[in-house]
């Protein structure tokens, strides 16, 4: 190629390279933004949004997940388009070796994922379990999630009725969420028992296989 192509062909490569980190910049700033209002006001984010409610991301927080995601894109689109206008050797390998760790932990948490599905489930179980048993039947927004979530799925609690054994709602309405005994109500120990609804992360688990 001619000096003029090769130049040509750098300004458009390092064109595409702006705008794609550009792209990436702007997503990260809106993920950030709706993490940040996912906070303030999460009632209002769950009517809008309430059928998502089924996936697993109910079962954590989105707000600060939204975040976390947000910012993190918010630094590599900045370094990745910055450090493209720049030609900055420096930025475009803080870049590369950002979006390299980030790599190697995602494939990483596949492999525990798919392999230590049980330890990831018995440590799920020991951060939400005790979450149901103090904040459902608390706070508001956190009990609004677990109902839909519930009756969407067609599940109850975590692993099942039992992980409400001990709980403020348990205490306070002498029973279980109506969504634990199916169409009974009152929900006590004994219809729960007959109906066996699943909890919620077998049958988010079994989703996510489906759709793997």
């Amino acid at each position: 190629l001619s000096p003029g192509a090769k130049m040509g062909c750098f300004t458009f490569i390092k064109g595409m390279m702006m705008l794609f980190h550009l792209a990436i910049f702007l997503s990260g700033g809106t993920l950030l933004g709706v993490g940040i209002w996912v906070k303030v006001d999460g009632e209002s984010f769950l009517k809008i949004f309430g059928t998502l409610s089924s996936s697993i991301l109910q079962v954590v927080n989105v707000a600060y997940l939204l975040i976390v995601i947000g910012a993190i894109l918010l630094v590599i689109g900045f370094l990745g388009c910055y450090g493209a206008q720049k030609e900055s050797k420096c930025l475009l390998m803080m870049f590369f070796s950002l979006v390299l760790i980030i790599f190697i932990a995602e494939v990483a948490a596949a492999v525990v994922a798919l392999v230590f599905t049980g330890l990831a489930e018995t440590l799920l179980a020991g951060l939400v379990t005790p979450l149901l048993k103090e904040k459902y039947g608390v706070d508001d927004t956190f009990t609004e999630i677990w109902n839909v979530t519930m009756t969407k799925v067609h599940c109850c609690g975590l692993n099942n009725y039992t992980d409400f054994n001990n709980s403020y709602f348990y205490e306070t309405h002498h029973g279980y969420p109506r969504q634990c005994c199916g169409t009974e109500n009152p929900c006590n120990s004994t219809v729960a028992a007959e109906v066996a609804v699943q909890g919620c992360f077998h049958q988010i688990l079994e989703e996510i296989r489906t759709n793997a």
